[in-house]
């Protein structure tokens, strides 16, 4: 005999009817109202409402951002990037391999009248590690240090929260705490080994930053 479930169902259903009588149940949650099947961690129960909105338009911020760097004669510059700085080269399989990684920091446009609208920093190191049950994508050195998680959204992108790290500090603050340091970003696969990561509205000075990440070896 399956005793149990039958017990189960029975406790189930005199609960029901209790808290019916007392003015109604709470509504039981659907599959789809939770953290994944695997519980696997979803960015939109992380995200601070800014930075959804900063997400919604990534793609604006880029396009802006090139238009303007285009304005002031880095025309032939954005080309050499090739599908870097194409606005729709993104491909899929956007998960990053956990490993170090080659990055660089372009920005694109600027907040003020007078700023640079086209910087493209030198390379530095970055890192992708394992971090509970996501991965972390963080750079290692340079004066701006992006830090965060990387969750997944779908087949063409992988969606970062995170903060700035800044000069000589050696540990970042929590996403969600500071609205300056915060950093939200989409990350796709352009070419077979070539990754790259859309922080659209910045805190400080561009329209929109656009960082390389190409495997080391």
């Amino acid at each position: 005999m399956r005793v149990l479930p039958k017990l189960l169902a029975l406790l189930t259903l005199a609960a029901m009817t209790g808290c019916a009588a007392k003015g109604g149940c709470p509504p039981v949650a659907a599959a789809s109202d939770q953290a994944g099947a695997n519980g696997t961690p979803d960015w939109h129960d992380v995200i601070t409402d800014p930075d959804h909105l900063r997400l919604r338009a990534w793609r604006k911020a880029m396009v802006d951002g090139l238009a303007a760097a285009r304005a002031h004669g880095a025309g032939a510059r954005i080309d050499a990037e090739g599908k870097l700085l194409d606005p729709d080269a993104g491909i899929d399989g956007p998960a990053l391999p956990v490993g170090y990684y080659r990055c660089r920091v372009i920005k694109l446009g600027a907040k003020t009248a007078g700023q640079d609208t086209y910087i493209a920093y030198p390379t530095h190191r970055c890192q992708v590690r394992p971090s509970d049950d996501i991965t972390r994508l963080i750079e290692l050195n340079g004066l701006q240090k992006p830090s965060g998680r990387l969750y997944k959204d779908g087949p063409s992108r992988t969606v970062f929260l995170g903060t700035m790290i800044l000069g000589d500090e050696v540990k970042a603050i929590a996403y969600g705490r500071d609205a300056d340091r915060d950093v939200v970003g989409i990350v796709q696969r352009v070419e077979s080994r070539r990754w790259r990561m859309i922080m659209p509205q910045p805190a400080w000075e561009s329209l929109a930053d656009v960082m390389e990440l190409v495997p080391e070896g």
